[in-house]
C-alpha cells in the first residue's frame, strides 16, 4: 500500500474515531429553513472533516470485507479508494480492503450492477451511441465511482475512464427524463416538505441511477450521508 494511501486512511480513521467519540458531530441539524449550514461543536469549532467524493456514495448495506450488515451511520468507517466511497464496520476491515482491494471489489461491483440494473435508463452506449445488445453482443457493465455504466463493448472503457463526468451527465439527463414524470414522491424524502413551497423549485439529484427529488440543495448532504434510508422511501419506482 502506498504511503499516500496509508496517510489518507489514517486521517479518515481518525475522523471516524472523532465522530464516534463526539456523537453530536455526526448529527445533522433540523431541516428548518436556513438551517442547512455546517454544524459546529459546543466550543464553536467545526466538526471533523469527511472525504469529498466525486462519485456516488456507497449504496450497499453490507461490509465489503466481512459481508456483515453495516450498523449505525456514525460508527461506519468511510474511506476513499481511488475517488470512490466505501464503508466498513471496522478499521480492521477497512485496512484489510486497502491491503487487497482487487480481492473484494469484484463482489462489490457485481452487487452494485444487480442493484442498479433495473433503474438503468439508456438503451444505447453513452460512448459510441450504438444500441446495447446489438451487433456488438451483450452489453459490458462497468462500475465507475459506485455507478453502473453500460457499454456496447470493452473498447469503450478507455473513453469512459478518461472522462466519466461527461458520461455521468448523459446518464443524469436520461434518469431525470425517465423517472421524473411522473415522480412518485410528493414530498422531499429528506425533509418531508412539499415541493414548490417557499424553498423554491425542487432540486433533482441522481444517485445509483435513481432520481431523488429534493426540496432544496441543502438536503443533499443528508441524502449522501444515509442514501439507502432515503432511497427506500421511493420504493421501486423506475
Amino acid at each position: 500500500m502506498s504511503t499516500v494511501r496509508i496517510r489518507s486512511f489514517i486521517a479518515m480513521s481518525l475522523g471516524a474515531a472523532l465522530l464516534m467519540a463526539c456523537p453530536s458531530a455526526a448529527q445533522d441539524g433540523s431541516h428548518g429553513h436556513g438551517s442547512h449550514g455546517h454544524g459546529s461543536h459546543g466550543d464553536g469549532s467545526a466538526p471533523p472533516a469527511t472525504p469529498a467524493f466525486k462519485g456516488d456514495p456507497y449504496l450497499l448495506d453490507t461490509d465489503p470485507v466481512s459481508g456483515a450488515k453495516l450498523g449505525e451511520i456514525a460508527k461506519q468507517v468511510v474511506i476513499d479508494h481511488d475517488g470512490r466511497e466505501l464503508r466498513f464496520e471496522s478499521d480492521a476491515n477497512a485496512k484489510a480492503f486497502l491491503a487487497e482491494p482487487a480481492k473484494y471489489l469484484p463482489a462489490v461491483d457485481a452487487a452494485l450492477v444487480k442493484q442498479q440494473l433495473p433503474y438503468y435508463p439508456l438503451e444505447t452506449c453513452p460512448v459510441s451511441g450504438d444500441k446495447l445488445g446489438g451487433d456488438m453482443g451483450a452489453p459490458v457493465d462497468v462500475i465507475v465511482k459506485n455507478r453502473l455504466v453500460r457499454l456496447c463493448c470493452a473498447d469503450c472503457k478507455d473513453a469512459l475512464h478518461k472522462d466519466p463526468e461527461k458520461l455521468f451527465a448523459k446518464l443524469d439527463a436520461a434518469v431525470i427524463a425517465k423517472q421524473g414524470n411522473p415522480y412518485a414522491a410528493k414530498n422531499c424524502v429528506v425533509s418531508d416538505e412539499a415541493f414548490g413551497g417557499e424553498m423554491g423549485e425542487p432540486v433533482d439529484v441522481v444517485i445509483g441511477n435513481r432520481l431523488v427529488r429534493l426540496c432544496c440543495a441543502g438536503c443533499k448532504k443528508k441524502l449522501r450521508k444515509d442514501p439507502l434510508k432515503f432511497l427506500a422511501k421511493l420504493g421501486d419506482q423506475k
